[in-house]
């Protein structure tokens, strides 16, 4: 069998591993104003208006609704926003009296307390607290009667770019895991008005084209600047052009609905041109000579990671509980057709949990067509109930990995452990015991985000978040491109010649085939500093070098230090993680979190009436950092992309970033769809 023929079953097989995906998925909306009051019915969303812009390697996503108050009395409203991937709330604002007011952030109890104490006096006030991994809450007090109130929530994020294919993805969808929240009252998820959403995407990499799927009336051009455009807005339920969507129906079309619903993800890809170099980019933020800066480096490797040519065994280790019953029948039929792309040579076991796991197979069995058809049948007659114990089913997916084999564990679930063993600790005590990759696809906002990321991470592997509303080709096309080509593991980089610190992540581990390194760091002085990228690719080490300067002012891109304290935030987080919480690293993490106006697991964001934050002595810090982001991002509005690229005179990769290519594998694969996906792989350098 020749190289391309292995690989090409090699994909095939991954593809059709995929396929364990549902076609159909049960999801609850987010963007939901609620009143507080049990009992009580929604509150109208009279507008819901989306501003995202893509620039200098990261997202800055605007959110504008406005409620109305049907009702005759005055109500304190919850609205919840599923935390979107890599996420900072860096703004939450409450119009009160028609002026917009900008929130401060303090301590989680503190900010609570000063909330409810503001809601007993009657005054209005806001509150934006985050809900674990899941979503952020946001309480509004009072709703006046019958009149309207408008809020605003800012994040920022790294943007997004596998393979040369950028992603970025609005959160709409809330859960359908075991945990999903419960409302006792009707959750309202329709725009009755206007909904509005617009994305820019600048680069001076060339971008070839940009996608929407599953929204097949967003519009997407080209700017005058530049740019790419994506816009999709509804006006009382019809679909408009976005900039008429005020008022003017004349460019309506033909589909109508009652109203536009906040229940499906949005998801905006662009493609950069192929061909393009590896590449070092750099953007800072100094705004004084003598001071200290923030800067984030983004490495995209030159494509020199070789395919893999060894067989393998696979462990399906599949969710049987209760949360997964509307989507097993699809679940199922996903096994079955990954076991018939097997190779006769190839071994296979299958594991099934809910609150407690046991092996349908007994053990290792050869993909011959007989058992095949017996454990496909097996599969198909389970009935899923109960609930979610993530860590047995592993347990016994690792506990029979043979040392000689090169060995893939496929995990289908919704990643919430609600049974059994919850501790990240103990989990990675398992991945820690044996030799393996772990490889996540991570479906759904209410998923454990932070419990697989861990793992994959720990391992030396990645994780990716999947949406119902991607386009599923391409998310199997490029972790293709990870499974069957080498990595680059222990993965070091140095900094000389300029004064660095706090660098983030501390421990960078593995890149795979098409994947970005992004540092974040502080910096002194200026001038030429000499950048080392260590690395050990296929069991040989390897490093990269390249020079550039560091700029003594730089002033365009103030949200990088909330991008770098978010990322710290983070580090902490982890840490904790690893070695058990102390008192010393929560308020280490709170402190950051302080100073750079963060919502996380340790603060909140409070909004008041301007005198009453005078009254209470809190300062407007996070309104002054506002005020600096808005200026900054005023100015960037107006011209085109900047040029980051740092390394264009002594490149750090001689060959091509990786990129997807125009061969016809795609195709073959386009009704392929995709809940979630584990791989665990082993011996990948060897």
């Amino acid at each position: 069998m020749n190289i391309f023929t292995q690989c090409l079953k090699q994909y095939y097989l991954a593809a059709s591993l995929l396929f364990i995906a549902v076609i159909s998925c049960s999801t609850q909306a987010a963007g939901l104003l609620t009143p507080a009051q049990n009992g009580s019915q929604p509150l109208s969303i009279r507008q819901h208006h989306v501003n995202v812009v893509i620039e200098d390697g990261y997202a800055i996503t605007r959110v504008e609704q406005v409620f109305y108050n049907p009702y005759a009395q005055d109500l304190e409203a919850n609205y919840s926003f599923p935390i979107p991937e890599q996420a900072a709330v860096a703004e939450f604002t409450v119009w009160i009296d028609g002026q917009p007011v900008a929130g401060e952030v303090l301590e989680r109890q503190e900010a609570r307390r000063v909330y409810e104490e503001e809601k007993q006096a009657g005054r209005e006030a806001g509150l934006t607290e985050k809900n674990s991994y899941k979503t952020f809450e946001i309480f509004v007090t009072p709703v006046r009667a019958q009149q309207e109130t408008k809020i605003k929530l800012v994040y920022i994020q790294p943007a997004q770019v596998d393979t040369g294919i950028g992603r970025f993805v609005y959160p709409l969808e809330e859960g359908g895991t075991d945990e999903a929240k419960q409302n006792f009252w009707a959750n309202n998820a329709q725009v009755e008005d206007v909904f509005s959403f617009k994305l820019v995407v600048k680069s001076t990499y060339p971008i070839q084209a940009v996608r929407v799927p599953n929204q097949s009336l967003a519009q997407v051009s080209q700017n005058q600047q530049g740019g790419w455009l994506v816009t999709l807005a509804a006006q009382n339920g019809v679909i408009v052009n976005e900039e008429n969507a005020a008022g003017n129906s004349a460019n309506q079309t033909a589909r109508t609905t009652p109203a536009f619903k906040l229940d499906k993800d949005i998801v905006v890809y662009w493609k950069h041109a192929e061909g393009l170099p590896g590449s070092v980019d750099l953007t800072a933020y100094k705004p004084q000579a003598d001071g200290r800066g923030t800067f984030m480096l983004t490495l995209t490797p030159g494509d020199d990671l070789a395919l893999i040519q060894e067989g393998s065994d696979w462990i399906f280790v599949l969710d049987i509980s209760g949360s997964i019953r509307g989507k097993y029948a699809s679940l199922a039929e996903g096994v079955q057709r990954a076991l018939k792309k097997m190779r006769v040579n190839d071994r296979f076991r299958i594991v099934t949990f809910n609150d407690t796991a046991r092996e349908l197979t007994n053990g290792y069995v050869y993909a011959t067509q007989e058992n095949v058809d017996r454990y496909a049948n097996a599969v198909a007659a389970v009935s899923p109930d109960k609930g979610t114990n993530l860590y047995a089913g592993l347990k016994i997916g690792i506990d029979s990995i043979e040392a000689e084999r090169t060995t893939g564990i496929i995990l289908v679930t919704d990643g919430v452990a609600n049974v059994g063993e919850s501790h990240e600790r103990r989990f990675l005590e398992l991945i820690k015991q044996k030799d393996i990759r772990l490889f996540t696809f991570i479906m759904g906002n209410s998923a454990n985000r932070p419990l697989l990321e861990m793992l994959a991470k720990a391992s030396g592997g990645f994780a990716l978040n999947v949406s119902n509303s991607d386009d599923i080709v391409g998310q199997i096309l490029l972790a293709s491109g990870k499974l069957t080509h080498a990595a680059m593991h222990d993965v070091k980089l140095n900094i000389t010649g300029v004064k660095t610190s706090d660098l983030s992540p501390r421990n960078i581990g593995s890149l795979y085939r098409g994947q970005q390194l992004v540092v974040f760091g502080h910096y002194w002085g200026e001038g030429l500093a000499e950048v080392t990228l260590e690395t050990r690719i296929s069991g040989s080490p390897k490093t990269y070098q390249t020079q550039f300067a560091f700029s003594a002012l730089a002033v365009e891109n103030p949200e990088l230090e909330r991008l770098w304290a978010f990322a710290m935030v983070n580090d902490i987080q982890q840490e904790m993680s690893d070695f058990g919480e102390k008192a010393d690293l929560k308020q280490a993490a709170a402190d950051i979190a302080k100073q750079y106006g963060l919502v996380t697991d340790y603060t909140s964001m409070v909004v008041m009436r301007e005198d009453v934050f005078a009254q209470r002595n809190i300062a407007r810090a996070n309104q002054q950092r506002v005020q600096a982001e808005h200026t900054a991002q005023t100015q960037r509005a107006q011209r085109p992309a900047t040029e980051r690229r740092a390394d264009t005179r002594q490149p750090m990769f001689s060959g091509s970033r990786a990129s997807t290519g125009g061969g016809g594998a795609m195709n073959l694969w386009a009704l392929l769809p995709l809940l979630v996906m584990v791989l665990v792989r082993r011996k990948l350098t060897t």
